[in-house]
Protein backbone atom coordinates (compact mmCIF):
# COMPACT_ATOMS: atom_id res chain seq x y z
CA UNK A 1 0.00 0.00 0.00
CA UNK A 2 1.15 3.28 -0.96
CA UNK A 3 -0.06 7.21 0.31
CA UNK A 4 -1.58 8.55 -3.00
CA UNK A 5 -2.93 11.79 -3.11
CA UNK A 6 -5.20 13.02 -6.11
CA UNK A 7 -5.46 16.70 -6.50
CA UNK A 8 -8.88 17.82 -8.42
CA UNK A 9 -12.28 16.45 -7.14
CA UNK A 10 -14.25 16.39 -10.44
CA UNK A 11 -15.49 13.50 -12.11
CA UNK A 12 -12.07 12.47 -13.31
CA UNK A 13 -10.55 13.14 -10.28
CA UNK A 14 -13.01 11.34 -7.80
CA UNK A 15 -13.17 8.56 -10.34
CA UNK A 16 -9.23 8.02 -10.51
CA UNK A 17 -9.09 8.03 -7.02
CA UNK A 18 -11.33 4.98 -6.94
CA UNK A 19 -9.57 2.99 -9.31
CA UNK A 20 -6.14 3.82 -6.88
CA UNK A 21 -8.47 2.77 -3.49
CA UNK A 22 -9.57 -0.70 -5.47
CA UNK A 23 -5.61 -0.86 -5.92
CA UNK A 24 -5.14 -1.04 -2.63
CA UNK A 25 -3.81 2.52 -1.66
CA UNK A 26 -4.43 5.21 0.56
CA UNK A 27 -6.28 8.45 -1.16
CA UNK A 28 -6.40 11.49 -0.43
CA UNK A 29 -8.83 13.11 -2.70
CA UNK A 30 -7.87 16.92 -2.22
CA UNK A 31 -10.35 19.60 -3.49
CA UNK A 32 -10.24 23.61 -2.89
CA UNK A 33 -14.22 24.27 -2.54
CA UNK A 34 -14.61 23.02 0.98
CA UNK A 35 -18.33 22.85 0.29
CA UNK A 36 -17.99 20.12 -2.12
CA UNK A 37 -15.73 18.00 -0.09
CA UNK A 38 -17.50 18.53 2.45
CA UNK A 39 -20.59 16.90 0.47
CA UNK A 40 -18.22 14.37 -1.08
CA UNK A 41 -17.19 13.34 3.12
CA UNK A 42 -21.46 13.32 3.46
CA UNK A 43 -23.04 11.32 0.58
CA UNK A 44 -19.50 9.34 0.25
CA UNK A 45 -20.14 10.13 -3.70
CA UNK A 46 -19.26 13.11 -5.22
CA UNK A 47 -23.13 14.17 -6.17
CA UNK A 48 -22.27 16.62 -7.72
CA UNK A 49 -19.93 15.25 -10.97
CA UNK A 50 -19.90 11.65 -10.60
CA UNK A 51 -23.24 10.53 -9.27
CA UNK A 52 -24.39 6.97 -8.00
CA UNK A 53 -20.92 5.73 -7.95
CA UNK A 54 -20.12 5.20 -4.03
CA UNK A 55 -16.63 5.35 -2.57
CA UNK A 56 -14.60 3.33 -0.85
CA UNK A 57 -13.35 3.94 2.85
CA UNK A 58 -9.88 4.28 1.22
CA UNK A 59 -10.97 7.59 0.10
CA UNK A 60 -10.24 10.86 2.06
CA UNK A 61 -11.76 14.17 0.87
CA UNK A 62 -9.68 16.50 2.23
CA UNK A 63 -9.38 20.26 1.24
CA UNK A 64 -5.65 19.65 3.34
CA UNK A 65 -3.03 20.54 1.12
CA UNK A 66 -0.61 18.47 3.54
CA UNK A 67 -1.74 15.50 2.38
CA UNK A 68 0.04 16.16 -1.25
CA UNK A 69 2.97 14.82 0.77
CA UNK A 70 2.98 11.04 -1.07
CA UNK A 71 4.42 8.63 -3.21
CA UNK A 72 2.61 9.60 -5.97
CA UNK A 73 0.48 13.02 -7.32
CA UNK A 74 -1.86 12.58 -9.62
CA UNK A 75 -3.34 15.69 -11.17
CA UNK A 76 -6.87 15.91 -12.50
CA UNK A 77 -7.50 19.68 -13.28
CA UNK A 78 -8.56 21.34 -16.36
CA UNK A 79 -5.04 22.19 -18.52
CA UNK A 80 -5.76 25.66 -18.07
CA UNK A 81 -5.27 25.23 -14.11
CA UNK A 82 -2.17 22.64 -14.52
CA UNK A 83 0.62 25.59 -14.00
CA UNK A 84 -1.17 27.45 -10.96
CA UNK A 85 -2.04 23.96 -9.65
CA UNK A 86 1.32 23.22 -9.38
CA UNK A 87 3.01 25.99 -8.04
CA UNK A 88 0.14 25.43 -5.13
CA UNK A 89 1.32 21.99 -4.70
CA UNK A 90 5.11 22.65 -4.77
CA UNK A 91 5.81 23.36 -1.30
CA UNK A 92 3.87 20.25 0.23
CA UNK A 93 5.10 17.50 -2.16
CA UNK A 94 7.20 14.59 -0.87
CA UNK A 95 10.66 14.76 -2.31
CA UNK A 96 10.91 13.03 -5.42
CA UNK A 97 7.26 12.34 -5.92
CA UNK A 98 6.07 10.99 -9.20
CA UNK A 99 3.74 13.79 -10.58
CA UNK A 100 0.93 12.15 -12.79
CA UNK A 101 -1.54 14.55 -15.41
CA UNK A 102 -4.10 13.12 -16.32
CA UNK A 103 -5.34 16.53 -18.22
CA UNK A 104 -5.62 16.60 -21.73
CA UNK A 105 -4.75 20.20 -23.21
CA UNK A 106 -1.88 22.31 -24.54
CA UNK A 107 -1.18 25.45 -22.82
CA UNK A 108 -2.67 28.39 -24.29
CA UNK A 109 0.19 31.54 -25.06
CA UNK A 110 3.09 29.16 -24.73
CA UNK A 111 1.40 26.58 -26.78
CA UNK A 112 3.25 24.08 -24.63
CA UNK A 113 2.21 20.38 -23.58
CA UNK A 114 1.43 19.89 -20.08
CA UNK A 115 4.12 17.55 -19.14
CA UNK A 116 6.30 20.63 -20.39
CA UNK A 117 4.21 23.00 -18.03
CA UNK A 118 5.26 20.51 -15.16
CA UNK A 119 9.00 20.26 -15.82
CA UNK A 120 9.09 23.80 -15.74
CA UNK A 121 7.10 23.89 -12.62
CA UNK A 122 8.70 20.84 -10.93
CA UNK A 123 11.79 20.12 -12.13
CA UNK A 124 12.50 17.55 -9.50
CA UNK A 125 9.48 15.38 -9.91
CA UNK A 126 9.26 12.85 -12.09
CA UNK A 127 6.60 13.61 -14.63
CA UNK A 128 4.03 11.17 -16.02
CA UNK A 129 0.90 11.58 -18.44
CA UNK A 130 -1.83 9.33 -17.56
CA UNK A 131 -4.22 8.75 -20.92
CA UNK A 132 -6.30 6.78 -23.19
CA UNK A 133 -9.91 5.94 -24.22
CA UNK A 134 -11.54 6.34 -20.53
CA UNK A 135 -14.50 8.50 -19.68
CA UNK A 136 -14.89 9.16 -15.62
CA UNK A 137 -18.73 8.22 -15.74
CA UNK A 138 -17.65 4.62 -17.05
CA UNK A 139 -14.44 4.09 -15.03
CA UNK A 140 -16.27 4.71 -11.46
CA UNK A 141 -18.88 2.20 -12.81
CA UNK A 142 -15.67 -0.44 -13.26
CA UNK A 143 -16.97 -0.73 -16.91
CA UNK A 144 -13.17 -2.52 -18.03
CA UNK A 145 -11.09 0.31 -19.59
CA UNK A 146 -7.19 0.50 -20.90
CA UNK A 147 -4.91 3.43 -20.84
CA UNK A 148 -1.77 4.91 -21.34
CA UNK A 149 0.72 5.79 -18.88
CA UNK A 150 3.71 7.90 -20.74
CA UNK A 151 6.93 9.05 -19.43
CA UNK A 152 10.55 10.09 -20.80
CA UNK A 153 12.31 7.20 -19.01
CA UNK A 154 10.76 3.53 -18.52
CA UNK A 155 10.71 3.27 -14.73
CA UNK A 156 8.65 6.36 -14.15
CA UNK A 157 6.12 5.13 -16.42
CA UNK A 158 5.95 1.56 -14.99
CA UNK A 159 5.74 2.99 -11.58
CA UNK A 160 2.59 4.72 -12.50
CA UNK A 161 1.40 1.48 -13.95
CA UNK A 162 1.98 -0.35 -10.86
CA UNK A 163 -0.08 1.65 -8.81
CA UNK A 164 -3.10 1.78 -10.94
CA UNK A 165 -3.51 -1.63 -12.75
CA UNK A 166 -6.99 -3.32 -11.44
CA UNK A 167 -8.86 -5.97 -12.93
CA UNK A 168 -11.06 -3.29 -14.52
CA UNK A 169 -8.03 -0.72 -15.60
CA UNK A 170 -5.40 -2.17 -17.61
CA UNK A 171 -2.56 0.41 -18.02
CA UNK A 172 -0.04 0.24 -20.98
CA UNK A 173 3.50 1.99 -20.79
CA UNK A 174 4.99 4.29 -23.66
CA UNK A 175 7.82 6.49 -23.84
CA UNK A 176 6.38 8.45 -26.28
CA UNK A 177 5.19 11.03 -24.06
CA UNK A 178 4.66 13.74 -26.88
CA UNK A 179 2.64 11.39 -29.00
CA UNK A 180 0.48 10.51 -26.01
CA UNK A 181 -0.09 14.17 -24.94
CA UNK A 182 -0.88 15.26 -28.99
CA UNK A 183 -3.21 12.65 -29.09
CA UNK A 184 -4.84 13.34 -26.37
CA UNK A 185 -5.20 16.84 -26.62
CA UNK A 186 -5.79 17.66 -30.58
CA UNK A 187 -8.65 14.31 -30.44
CA UNK A 188 -11.20 17.03 -28.33
CA UNK A 189 -10.70 19.34 -31.24
CA UNK A 190 -12.37 16.51 -33.50
CA UNK A 191 -14.48 15.16 -30.96
CA UNK A 192 -16.31 18.82 -31.08
CA UNK A 193 -16.44 18.39 -34.56
CA UNK A 194 -18.11 15.65 -35.09
CA UNK A 195 -21.02 16.70 -31.94
CA UNK A 196 -21.44 19.63 -34.64
CA UNK A 197 -22.13 17.16 -37.14
CA UNK A 198 -24.64 15.86 -35.17
CA UNK A 199 -26.21 18.98 -33.99
CA UNK A 200 -26.88 19.68 -37.99
CA UNK A 201 -28.32 16.25 -38.94
CA UNK A 202 -27.04 13.10 -37.81
CA UNK A 203 -24.28 12.44 -40.31
CA UNK A 204 -22.89 8.52 -40.60
CA UNK A 205 -21.15 8.96 -43.98
CA UNK A 206 -19.73 12.90 -43.09
CA UNK A 207 -18.89 11.76 -39.01
CA UNK A 208 -16.76 8.92 -40.64
CA UNK A 209 -14.84 11.22 -42.80
CA UNK A 210 -14.03 13.48 -39.89
CA UNK A 211 -12.61 10.90 -37.67
CA UNK A 212 -10.62 9.56 -40.47
CA UNK A 213 -8.99 12.58 -41.83
CA UNK A 214 -9.50 14.14 -38.13
CA UNK A 215 -6.95 11.72 -37.33
CA UNK A 216 -4.60 12.35 -40.21
CA UNK A 217 -4.25 15.80 -39.22
CA UNK A 218 -3.49 15.38 -35.87
CA UNK A 219 -0.85 12.44 -36.95
CA UNK A 220 0.81 15.50 -39.12
CA UNK A 221 1.10 18.07 -35.96
CA UNK A 222 2.31 15.37 -33.56
CA UNK A 223 5.19 14.36 -35.74
CA UNK A 224 5.78 17.54 -36.52
CA UNK A 225 6.40 18.25 -32.76
CA UNK A 226 8.22 15.47 -32.26
CA UNK A 227 5.97 12.13 -31.73
CA UNK A 228 6.07 8.83 -33.10
CA UNK A 229 3.44 8.49 -36.18
CA UNK A 230 2.88 4.92 -34.79
CA UNK A 231 1.56 5.93 -31.39
CA UNK A 232 -1.66 7.85 -33.01
CA UNK A 233 -3.09 3.96 -33.99
CA UNK A 234 -2.62 3.41 -30.52
CA UNK A 235 -4.93 3.55 -27.63
CA UNK A 236 -4.00 7.59 -27.40
CA UNK A 237 -4.91 8.27 -30.88
CA UNK A 238 -6.97 6.10 -32.86
CA UNK A 239 -8.46 4.81 -29.44
CA UNK A 240 -9.63 8.46 -27.47
CA UNK A 241 -10.27 9.78 -30.85
CA UNK A 242 -13.21 6.65 -31.11
CA UNK A 243 -14.54 7.30 -27.52
CA UNK A 244 -14.38 10.41 -27.69
CA UNK A 245 -16.21 11.52 -31.16
CA UNK A 246 -19.17 8.77 -30.20
CA UNK A 247 -19.98 8.89 -26.56
CA UNK A 248 -22.76 11.17 -25.04
CA UNK A 249 -20.29 11.28 -22.12
CA UNK A 250 -18.02 13.42 -24.00
CA UNK A 251 -18.39 17.24 -22.85
CA UNK A 252 -16.96 17.99 -26.46
CA UNK A 253 -19.00 16.11 -28.30
CA UNK A 254 -22.20 17.51 -26.20
CA UNK A 255 -20.47 20.74 -26.75
CA UNK A 256 -20.56 20.69 -30.50
CA UNK A 257 -23.83 18.96 -30.84
CA UNK A 258 -25.31 22.60 -29.57
CA UNK A 259 -22.70 24.57 -31.49
CA UNK A 260 -24.69 22.50 -34.32
CA UNK A 261 -27.67 23.43 -33.84
CA UNK A 262 -27.24 26.96 -33.91
CA UNK A 263 -26.22 27.77 -30.24
CA UNK A 264 -23.91 30.48 -29.80
CA UNK A 265 -20.48 29.36 -27.80
CA UNK A 266 -21.05 31.58 -24.82
CA UNK A 267 -24.79 29.87 -24.35
CA UNK A 268 -23.42 26.39 -24.88
CA UNK A 269 -20.40 26.45 -22.29
CA UNK A 270 -22.64 27.63 -19.74
CA UNK A 271 -25.08 24.99 -20.52
CA UNK A 272 -22.34 22.02 -20.20
CA UNK A 273 -21.08 23.53 -16.92
CA UNK A 274 -17.71 21.97 -16.74
CA UNK A 275 -14.66 22.49 -19.20
CA UNK A 276 -15.03 22.01 -22.72
CA UNK A 277 -11.35 21.82 -23.29
CA UNK A 278 -11.52 21.17 -26.98
CA UNK A 279 -12.45 25.22 -27.13
CA UNK A 280 -9.19 26.01 -26.03
CA UNK A 281 -7.46 23.31 -27.90
CA UNK A 282 -8.02 24.43 -31.14
CA UNK A 283 -7.02 27.91 -30.58
CA UNK A 284 -3.87 26.38 -29.36
CA UNK A 285 -3.99 24.13 -32.32
CA UNK A 286 -4.84 26.21 -35.07
CA UNK A 287 -1.74 28.71 -33.89
CA UNK A 288 0.89 25.81 -33.86
CA UNK A 289 -0.24 24.82 -37.24
CA UNK A 290 0.40 28.25 -38.72
CA UNK A 291 3.66 28.76 -37.08
CA UNK A 292 4.89 25.03 -38.25
CA UNK A 293 3.01 25.42 -41.57
CA UNK A 294 0.98 21.99 -41.18
CA UNK A 295 -2.08 21.38 -42.89
CA UNK A 296 -4.81 20.92 -40.44
CA UNK A 297 -7.89 21.94 -42.40
CA UNK A 298 -10.27 20.47 -40.14
CA UNK A 299 -8.72 22.45 -37.09
CA UNK A 300 -8.66 25.62 -39.17
CA UNK A 301 -12.27 25.55 -40.03
CA UNK A 302 -13.27 24.80 -36.66
CA UNK A 303 -11.24 27.87 -35.11
CA UNK A 304 -12.87 29.96 -37.74
CA UNK A 305 -16.19 28.50 -36.58
CA UNK A 306 -16.07 29.24 -32.98
CA UNK A 307 -13.74 32.62 -33.09
CA UNK A 308 -14.35 34.10 -36.47
CA UNK A 309 -18.24 33.59 -36.93
CA UNK A 310 -17.89 31.08 -39.52
CA UNK A 311 -21.76 29.07 -40.14
CA UNK A 312 -20.80 24.92 -39.24
CA UNK A 313 -22.75 24.80 -42.89
CA UNK A 314 -20.14 27.36 -44.53
CA UNK A 315 -16.91 25.57 -43.09
CA UNK A 316 -18.62 21.97 -44.26
CA UNK A 317 -18.96 23.34 -47.81
CA UNK A 318 -15.30 24.81 -47.32
CA UNK A 319 -13.89 21.25 -46.51
CA UNK A 320 -15.51 19.45 -49.17
CA UNK A 321 -15.01 21.85 -51.77
CA UNK A 322 -10.87 21.96 -50.94
CA UNK A 323 -8.41 21.57 -53.63
CA UNK A 324 -8.04 18.31 -55.00
CA UNK A 325 -5.74 15.53 -53.05
CA UNK A 326 -4.30 12.06 -53.55
CA UNK A 327 -4.69 10.32 -50.20
CA UNK A 328 -1.77 9.09 -49.43
CA UNK A 329 -0.34 12.51 -50.69
CA UNK A 330 -1.82 14.50 -48.26
CA UNK A 331 -0.36 11.71 -45.26
CA UNK A 332 3.17 13.32 -45.87
CA UNK A 333 4.48 16.52 -43.91
CA UNK A 334 5.54 19.40 -44.87
CA UNK A 335 7.96 21.42 -42.67
CA UNK A 336 10.01 24.22 -42.47
CA UNK A 337 12.72 22.49 -39.65
CA UNK A 338 13.47 26.12 -38.50
CA UNK A 339 9.83 26.28 -37.45
CA UNK A 340 10.25 23.53 -35.34
CA UNK A 341 12.81 25.40 -32.58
Amino acid sequence: MKRIAVFGSGSWGTAIARVLAQAGHKVSLIGIFPDEIEAIIKNKENVKYLPGVSLPEEIFPTTDLNQAYSDAVFLSVPSHAVRESARLLKPYLKPGCIIVNTAKGLEENTHLRLSQVLAQELPNHPISVLSGPSHAEEVGKDVPTTVVAAARDIATAEAVQDLIMTPYFRVYTNLDIIGVEMGGSLKNIIALCTGVLEGMNPRDNTKAALITRGLAEITRLGVALGAKAQTFSGLTGIGDLIVTCTSIHSRNFRAGKALGTGKPLAEVLNEVGMVVEGVRTTKVAFELSQRLNISMPITEHAYKVLFEGMTPNEALVNLMMRGKKHETEDLILSIDPTKLV
